[in-house]
């Protein structure tokens, strides 16, 4: 059917106001599973350091009766440190910008400010996924923490012909061969972890290796009760010989091109901060306003031994 004549419709008229809803949406990941789990710590100086020790292998240990007491061998301490990255995020609004009415949000720096700090977090999350050795930095380069692959050196699992980095923060393991994860690997790594010392509480993985290890074959009883109609899809803690570890997936590191799974006992390391966050306000040079997002900090990878690391995952 047609319209009437002389109907006089939307698509004629004018002055409609416009329909924009006062919400705005994102539904960008903002979590940072690792960031969030290791504890905060202070550091005093852009080269942070900490001291490492370890126990003496047990061996036999049987005294004659009334024997002089022999002074047994005593090994020092020994430092590990990592340097300080100074990670920020700059935001600028036009002062016509920060007058108008703008939907969603009364004030636009306070929005831009949450936005960047969420960013921020994430770049952190980033810096300790991605294989990056420590710098010492200078005058034109900037420096760098070691990240988490260039610590671990004692437990892992890597594909062939590939190898763990030597454990100071100053080198990247060695790449080799890409595989599927299975339960036999994570089975021996985590075995390796406990033999060190470790107990391990997380295991962070991208998120398709986290359905991976939903696969696995001890995921056997899946069913919950009938009248519930659920079937349980997921594992979320792996109940390993040596304990029970959380299994977290870290969208962070969909985003990276490391192939790699982290075990970590969350205490044994830890977020260094030598400037906490911070809004700076920067010089005003015009019709503008200027802020910096800003925090210095550093991984304290407390000992390498109490985590693992498995190389060259097919994700």
């Amino acid at each position: 059917m047609a319209q009437p004549t002389n109907l006089y419709d939307t698509f004629d008229t004018t002055g409609i106001r416009e329909d924009l809803t006062d919400v705005i949406y994102n539904i960008s990941p903002e979590d940072t599973p690792i960031l969030s789990a290791i504890p905060r710590t202070a550091a005093k100086g852009t080269k942070h350091e900490w001291q490492l020790d370890a126990l003496a292998a047990p061996a036999a240990n049987s005294v004659i009766e009334g024997d002089d007491a022999t002074i047994d061998a005593m090994v020092a301490t020994t430092r590990a440190f990592n340097f300080t990255q100074i990670q920020d995020k700059v935001i600028a609004l036009s002062g016509t910008q920060s007058s108008v009415d703008a939907a969603g949000r009364a004030d636009e720096m306070a929005y831009q400010i949450a936005k960047k700090s969420k960013e921020l977090k994430k770049d952190m999350e980033f810096a300790l996924i991605k294989g990056t050795v420590q710098e010492a930095g200078d005058a034109t380069d900037a420096r760098d923490l070691g990240s988490l692959p260039t610590w671990i050196k004692t437990n892992g699992d890597a594909g062939t012909n590939g190898s763990l980095s030597t454990g100071s923060g100053t080198d990247l393991p060695n790449s080799g061969t890409d595989r599927d994860l299975t339960e036999t690997i994570l089975k021996t790594v985590i075995q390796e972890v406990y033999t060190s010392g470790g107990d391990l509480d997380l295991l962070v993985v991208p998120p398709s290796v986290k359905q991976v290890i939903s696969g696995f074959n001890a995921n056997t009883t899946r069913f919950g009760p009938a009248e519930k109609k659920v079937e349980y899809a997921a594992i979320d803690v792996y109940s390993s010989d040596f304990g029970d570890i959380q299994v977290v997936p870290n969208r962070v590191m969909a985003t990276t091109d490391e192939k790699l799974c982290l075990l970590l006992q969350s205490d044994m390391a830890a977020a260094a901060y030598l400037r906490d966050f911070q809004v700076v306000d920067l010089a005003k040079t015009g019709d503008s306003e200027k802020k910096q997002l800003l925090c210095e900090w550093t991984l304290e990878m407390r000992n390498e031994a109490a985590h693992g690391i498995i190389l060259d995952i097919n994700q």
